[in-house]
């Protein structure tokens, strides 16, 4: 007969498979978006599914971090292949934009994912903006549901003093088919016919002094899209560089002008920092777009609007 104590265990663990984010994500069909449950891991919840079968571990970063130490079992996904640095615009080439959804699926099948498996993302060092623009690609292609962030990234996971290791793990090639869905990216028309409309928050990623334009940063004015709140992607993270709580996370949005059910739509200086704010805002459950071309699309153009702190310029 079991014990209570034995029953309790058993309960416990019946559990922790339920709501283990890697067996959901693994029912949910291709094209579905991550939730509060499902989009953030803890390291302990990773330590505790590390013998899955469906997750995939990807070291975002610095090749020389990955080899110097890493997550046992992580595979290093190499950032440049994962965005196309010359894509065209209308005719203007931007940074940061996404690669096609067919490289995607070749890289992505080459380091061993499926459409079974369960992605674990995090950063050598500073995780924020590039593994979150990793998640956002890998939402925009359909596999949202299938991601998750670690939260505070390796820095958090080696000072808990746990296992690493330098040993590069063998890997498998498989086949995945992506879904690309068309709520994720916002494109520069899609911005224009947003601005001032209700229901629409635009929302401003970079640093305040680029939102208020006492500074100039990659693009060619300063300031910001009129009628754009600030809410700089670095005050979303604690000092661990943790995602801070639901709670605080609103404050922050609701100071940078979002309101209840709004849609947002948020860009920062290339479209990478803004993939933060992506992040917390699908992980507090909003309608959200990356303008990918962002600031340097938008102030490459002529004939658009600009407000700064002191002034709006309407060409």
């Amino acid at each position: 007969m079991r014990t209570v104590r034995s029953w309790f265990v058993l309960l416990m663990t019946l559990m922790s498979c339920a709501f283990a984010p890697g067996l959901f994500a693994a029912s949910s069909a291709c094209g579905a978006h991550g939730t509060h449950d499902t989009m953030l891991v803890s390291t302990s919840w990773l330590a505790n599914h590390m013998s899955d079968p469906s997750l995939v571990i990807f070291s975002v970063g610095e090749k020389s971090d990955y080899d110097e130490s890493h997550i046992p079992g992580a595979r290093w996904l190499d950032y440049m292949q994962t965005h196309a640095m010359s894509a065209t615009s209308g005719g203007q080439t931007l940074t940061l934009e996404l690669a096609p959804p067919q490289e995607l699926a070749e890289t992505l099948g080459k380091l061993g994912v499926s459409n079974d498996s369960f992605i674990v993302l995090y950063q050598s060092k500073d995780w924020v903006s590039p593994t979150a623009r990793i998640y956002m690609t890998l939402d925009a292609m359909g596999l949202g549901a299938r991601t998750a962030i670690l939260d505070g990234g390796y820095p958090i996971w080696k000072g808990e003093n746990r296992t690493v290791s330098t040993e590069v793990p063998s890997i498998t090639p498989k086949t995945v088919q992506l879904c690309p869905v068309g709520d994720v990216i916002a494109k520069l028309p899609d911005v224009t016919a947003a601005l001032h409309q209700p229901g629409i928050a635009i929302v401003d990623g970079r640093a305040p002094e680029y939102y208020s334009g006492a500074e100039q940063g990659m693009g060619k004015a300063k300031g910001h899209i009129p009628g754009a709140g600030s809410v700089p992607y670095t005050s979303l993270f604690d000092a661990q560089g943790k995602l801070k709580s639901p709670e605080a996370l609103e404050a922050l949005f609701r100071s940078g002008g979002v309101k209840p059910g709004d849609r947002i739509i948020a860009y920062c200086h290339i479209g990478q920092q803004a993939s933060a704010v992506y992040f917390a805002a699908r992980y507090l459950g909003y309608d959200v777009r990356l303008y990918d071309g962002s600031w340097e699309e938008w102030s490459s153009h002529a004939e658009l609007p600009r407000e700064s702190a002191h002034s709006t310029t309407h060409p």
